[in-house]
């Protein structure tokens, strides 16, 4: 079953665009393989506003979102995990408008990314990006830890994160792209904001020891449980037949992972050769993310049984084998 992506042809960079009554979305110019055309901050409510993912620390998105907000009062601040696209222009907005940061929790201590994650070599249009970004005074933001972050409150799945008139945002613990991840659920309309557990143009990416398969395959049908009206993800266009959508997510990953214990069961090792066998036709940018997702789906056969490996623990340079 394919994936029905969705694009977004315009993100109108520095704008507050109406998506939805009571939403805007101020998309942030920090474009790249892993953000799309960029982080989209939302803001809910009119008067009094949940901002959700601030965003990067990137000053023409800081200075947009300045202007969205003039003449509203941020009563919330809310941060679905604190990856460096998401979470690190929340204690700007803090400072500025007193208001709390909420989150799930910081992330979680001793769980760095895995060895040999280190970035992938730019290709000519990321370093014509950073060197633009560079010019323009800013810092080309890549996917990495905001170990900085920690949240003033603390919310756990199914309370209210923040209300406002005619708006109620709840906290949905969704496990797996990070074990701190919070998707928002915007109780009148029905729409679950959904940071980077489901991202309507691509898959996401799970990075062990912190991302977990199992987890995220569980919170997928989380999702579908809910019955959303509509997706709105923080990178990408929103999706508005999420069942669809998200039986179709559940069932790549099924997919994937059938297709890495076959590739282990055929006699292939090592993590990088299941990359050049399962990924044909993908971006050769995108194998190093690739590979940690394997990895993930590699560490859920090992617990079930399935897979075994040689060494002290499973890693992208660990050898694979039948259990």
């Amino acid at each position: 079953m394919s994936i029905p992506f969705v694009t977004l042809d315009d993100p109108r960079y520095g704008e507050a665009v109406q998506v939805a009554p009571l939403v805007r979305r101020v998309i942030a110019k920090n474009p790249s393989k892993f953000t799309y055309h960029g982080t989209g901050t939302y803001i809910v409510g009119d008067g009094d506003v949940a901002v959700i993912d601030p965003g990067p620390m990137v000053d023409s998105h800081r200075d947009a979102l300045v202007a969205a907000l003039e003449g509203q009062r941020v009563s919330a601040i809310l941060v679905t995990h604190c990856h460096s696209d998401h979470s690190p222009l929340a204690a700007w907005l803090r400072e500025r408008s007193g208001a709390p940061t909420i989150a799930f929790g910081p992330h979680a201590v001793g769980t760095d990314w895995v060895e040999d994650d280190t970035p992938d070599e730019p290709d000519d249009e990321e370093r014509a990006a950073a060197e633009a970004a560079e010019a323009a005074g800013e810092a080309k933001v890549e996917e990495s830890l905001d170990l900085a972050f920690d949240p003033d409150v603390r919310v756990a799945d199914g309370e209210v994160a923040a209300f406002g008139d005619g708006w109620t945002l709840r906290a949905i613990h969704t496990p797996g792209h990070t074990s701190n991840h919070l998707c928002f659920w915007l109780d009148e309309q029905r729409a679950l904001f959904t940071g980077d557990h489901i991202m309507g143009w691509s898959t996401s990416v799970i990075t062990p020891p912190d991302g977990n398969m199992r987890d995220y395959l569980a919170s997928l049908q989380r999702v579908n449980d809910l019955a959303p009206a509509v997706l709105w993800p923080t990178h990408g266009a929103p999706v508005t037949d999420g069942k669809p959508f998200v039986d179709a997510f559940l069932q790549h990953r099924l997919d994937r992972e059938a297709g890495v214990l076959a590739a282990v069961r055929a006699g292939t090792t090592m993590i990088p050769e299941m990359v050049k066998s399962l990924y044909v036709g993908v971006d050769k940018k995108l194998h190093k993310a690739a590979g940690r997702s394997v990895l993930a789906h590699l560490i859920k056969l090992v617990d079930d049984g399935l897979v075994a490996f040689d060494g002290a623990q499973p890693g992208v340079t660990t050898p694979y084998r039948p259990a």
